[in-house]
């Protein structure tokens, strides 16, 4: 089975003509063959000279044009993410778009607005609403939480991780923190599914130990990789989004050149998280429109190397709060990636900067992905839409269209219905007063009242525990416990 995403069924937006496509590439190539990528690891140099490449600086790596472009066709253009609930794998590529979490440090106060961490119990309830809601495909590592009540910074992921396993059928991402990767990678294969494994280069063109140990052990584990950076424009990244773009992409072609060389045809998702800086304040500005013309450039760009795409920039917004801003930091994005060619979008959950995250913000932001997803299906038009036959019948004033049988069939079809969106008439709004933010609480309520994510096959959960318990060991024995 295949969990069905949104089709793209409406020509992809584009703002690049062909020749400045060709110029960004022959740059990303220029930057790859001359100025190179450092991987502070001795065993991905060894990797890199045994396929001919210079190292120079004693880690920096270059990488000629014709080694980057055999292995970037080595890359699937769609593959299967094999679910723990087998109805709920993923096909990633094509015109299939996903949406997906985005987690946050804290939970954070509805009333107050203020965050604190969040217990192990809301960890939970975090995860089975985002189960329950109908447009979130796939989940990202530490969804909902970073931090976790009575858990040592050390556990974080891997608890965060036997909280989806345990409360969510559906695709997990996964990341790793000082090593975290070899349990979690336990976990999955206990679990019977696959992860989408995240790698992150650090702007500008650095591959760290960690990162590249976490990708030797998922490629051998054969799970397939999610590879990112996360540049700013204007401090890890040049201030344009054209040099933007270049670095970015020489990052990631590095990355996915170690990647093919070490198991040709892994699948790869390239991820978009390139944020301009404040100069005001010299932090990374969320949610904005610079950011959403580079995901374009950079969408652009991987659908011609033919690899699925993922887009982050939706995911957190500069907001504090639930409010419209936050609205239109998060649907301007999104709705950009998701026509421009992005495969996955992050969208549900998250608030401020990566800091927050709140079901209730999940459940609304699930209307905007179902609207986006109404949006990328358009409109169908044909001989029975156009309904000319239909149109001469009801004529003129007085006639109408309500009492017809082609309004009773293709109403549904044609209308996308919003979850939590206020859409009562006036003299009924009044006796209440309703607004999104309640109608979204009290579905969560409703969500955490009925909803039951798929059973736990048989002893999964005894070997959960005890790769747990083996992670405590491990890391006290490296006196981090």
């Amino acid at each position: 089975m295949i969990l069905p995403g949104f089709e793209r069924k409406v020509p992809v937006f584009e703002i690049m003509p062909g020749e400045q496509v060709e110029a960004v590439h022959r740059a990303t190539l220029e930057t790859l063959r001359s100025s190179g990528v450092r991987f502070l690891d001795e065993g991905a140099l060894k990797v890199f000279r045994g396929a001919g490449c210079e190292i120079v600086d004693s880690d920096r790596v270059r990488i000629p044009e014709g080694l980057a472009e055999d292995c970037l066709s080595k890359c699937p253009s769609s593959f299967l993410i094999r679910a723990r609930d087998p109805e709920k794998n993923l096909r990633i590529g094509g015109n299939t778009v996903y949406f997906s979490s985005f987690p946050g440090m804290r939970i954070i106060d509805l009333e107050t607005w203020e965050p604190r961490t969040a217990t192990r119990e809301e960890h939970a309830e975090g995860v089975r609403v985002l189960d329950a809601l109908p447009h979130v495909h796939f989940l990202t590592p530490y969804t909902p939480y970073f931090e976790m009540e009575g858990v040592s910074p050390v556990m974080w992921i891997l608890e965060s991780t036997a909280n989806q396993i345990r409360n969510t059928g559906k695709v997990l991402r996964t990341g790793y923190q000082k090593e975290s990767e070899i349990f979690a990678v336990q976990m999955a294969q206990a679990a019977k599914m696959d992860f989408l494994c995240s790698v992150f280069a650090s702007s500008p063109l650095t591959y760290y130990g960690e990162s590249i140990r976490a990708l030797f052990r998922f490629v051998e584990a054969g799970f397939p990789i999610h590879i990112t950076s996360g540049g700013v424009m204007g401090g890890t990244l040049p201030a344009t989004i054209a040099g933007a773009t270049v670095v970015h992409n020489a990052e990631l072609i590095a990355g996915i050149v170690l990647i093919q060389l070490l198991r040709p045809g892994t699948g790869v998702v390239v991820n978009s998280f390139v944020n301009p800086m404040n100069m005001n304040t010299g932090n990374p500005s969320f949610g904005t429109i610079e950011g959403s013309l580079h995901a374009v450039v950079f969408n652009q760009m991987w659908r011609r190397y033919g690899l699925p795409i993922n887009n982050c920039l939706s995911g957190c917004v500069n907001a504090k709060k639930i409010d419209y801003q936050c609205g239109y930091e998060k649907s301007l994005p999104a709705l950009t990636s998701a026509l421009s060619g992005a495969n996955g979008v992050h969208l549900h959950g998250a608030i401020h900067a990566e800091l927050t995250y709140h079901p209730v913000q999940a459940i609304i932001d699930d209307d905007v992905a179902g609207m986006i997803g109404r949006f990328l299906r358009g409109a169908q038009i044909d001989e029975e839409t156009i309904a000319v036959n239909l149109i001469t019948q009801v004529g003129s004033i007085p006639g109408h269209f309500l009492d017809k049988e082609h309004t009773r069939r293709w109403w549904k079809t044609e209308q996308f219905l919003p979850a939590v969106a206020d859409r009562i008439p006036l003299a009924e709004w009044k006796q209440e007063k309703p607004d999104v933010l309640s109608n979204a609480k009290r579905k969560m309520e409703k969500i955490l009242a009925s909803h039951a994510p798929a059973e736990l096959p048989e002893g999964v959960e005894k070997d959960i525990h005890r790769i747990l318990e083996d992670a405590v060991d491990y890391y006290k024995k490296k006196g981090e416990l």
